[in-house]
């Protein structure tokens, strides 16, 4: 909400700059979009990673009670 309040703030102040930030923002989101899969493939593996290392230290731990 509080972009959409902007983008009227600058609408009104500056037309043509608002319009094209209308028409350039579906294009940055497309552009950006492979780095955000990127960041979410890198954050999974890492994830994973610090699961197989903390592995042991789970099992040798023994069950969790309630």
């Amino acid at each position: 909400m509080w972009s959409f309040l902007l983008w009227l703030i600058l609408l009104v102040l500056c037309w043509p700059l608002a319009l094209l930030a209308v028409v350039l923002y579906p294009l940055v989101w497309i552009v950006l979009l492979p780095f955000r899969l990127l960041g979410i493939l890198v954050g999974g593996a890492l994830d994973f990673l610090w699961a197989v290392i903390t592995l042991p230290a789970r099992l040798l731990k023994g069950p969790r009670t309630a």
